[in-house]
């Protein structure tokens, strides 16, 4: 994949990966005017001769994405990892026509959606992190209306719709309104709306957030479902390290509205293979009088009792040593080793934000 933060210089494209695109992203660039009042905390009027002048009301320009270039590849299931606020549903967003570009281009299959926003919805079935249009609507009659919207005929839709509902064991929740279920079941019945009246594209923006293990499994069960049957692409937009890591074949890394890494999960750890991530935790206070424990505190993130050290392997396992074989050992409650994970990379990478989670 060709890939650019928008600050180096990176090579071009190959013809091949050129050709095995489905979508294409090029110099993206999406910026928001962003009133300081809304960011600051509220400061008094300034009153003069000449009326009244409101202080930290300038506009400041954000760049949401920060020339993005991007190839996600026919069949795969491409992922977008980074933190709130790292520009990725402002980029997917783009991507399925809701929002122009300030500058840059997006080509699905062949189409360009800069100039055709419009030909996204016959292109693409979109989950987004808010889906209240079908709030009124029970879980069966909102997937239905979905299918009939995407161009089926009122047979073919309620044979679509009780198809999906049978493959994601929604039966029992078919009659209920979606505004009564609860957060996972509600999240789990808008994913249905996605898969009726299928789409070579599927673009899902959190899709798993709220749902128990059983429910997620059924969702990755039916994407890779059409995955095989359909060669459907699939674009998944995710916060949650642990899902990338176990679901996608390619990720790109996003921080402040660039992608700072891109390729599949595994080569990503290898960046970072040579580190591990230690936790300590201890019962109380940290004991800084014990010089092993104090030559440890500046390489820690400290969260409460928790210290997180991401340190080479020899000196991570000479640190447990030093606090588990000496006085450290009675002042602590817990710790683990761990593998690099794509936080670790993203950290490492520079990545600035917060938010990452495992779950």
């Amino acid at each position: 994949m060709f890939v650019s933060t928008g600050t180096e210089e990176t090579a071009a494209p190959t013809a091949a990966t050129a050709r095995d695109a489905v979508c294409t992203v090029r110099g993206l660039v999406r910026t928001y005017a962003v009133s300081r009042a809304r960011r600051a905390s509220r400061r008094p009027s300034l009153r003069g001769t000449r009326g009244t002048v409101e202080a930290g009301l300038a506009a400041t320009p954000i760049r949401a994405n920060d020339g993005i270039d991007l190839d996600v590849r026919r069949g795969e299931l491409f992922g977008l990892l980074g933190p709130n606020g790292a520009g990725k549903t402002t980029l997917v967003r783009q991507l399925t026509g809701l929002l122009r570009p300030d500058a840059g281009s997006i080509h699905l299959l062949g189409h360009d959606l800069v100039r055709h926003p419009d030909r996204a919805a016959r292109l693409i079935a979109y989950l987004g992190q808010e889906s209240t249009a079908l709030d009124e609507l029970t879980v069966a009659l909102a997937v239905e209306t979905t299918a009939r919207l995407r161009g089926l005929d009122a047979a073919a839709a309620r044979t679509a719709r009780d198809a999906v509902l049978d493959e994601l064991d929604l039966g029992a929740l078919s009659g209920r309104p979606l505004k009564r279920l609860s957060g996972g079941q509600r999240r789990l019945a808008c994913f249905a709306t996605a898969l009726v009246g299928e789409r070579p594209v599927l673009v899902l923006d959190e899709p798993t957030t709220g749902m128990d293990p059983v429910a997620r499994r059924a969702v990755w069960t039916a994407v890779d479902r059409r995955r095989t049957a359909h060669g459907t692409t699939v674009l998944l937009v995710t916060h949650n390290v642990i899902e990338a890591e176990t679901v996608l074949d390619r990720v790109a890394v996003l921080d402040q509205g660039r992608v700072i890494a891109c390729d599949t999960p595994a080569a990503l750890r290898a960046l970072v293979a040579d580190e591990v991530r230690l936790d300590l935790v201890w019962r109380q206070d940290a004991p800084l009088g014990v010089p092993a424990v104090a030559a440890l505190r500046p390489l820690a993130e400290v969260s409460g009792r928790r210290w997180t050290l991401r340190l080479p392997q020899d000196r991570a396992r000479a640190a447990v040593a030093d606090v588990t074989g000496g006085p450290a050992f009675a002042a602590l409650d817990d710790f683990t080793l761990a593998v690099p994970s794509l936080e670790d990379v993203y950290l490492a990478l520079g990545g600035r934000g917060t938010g990452l989670v495992k779950a």
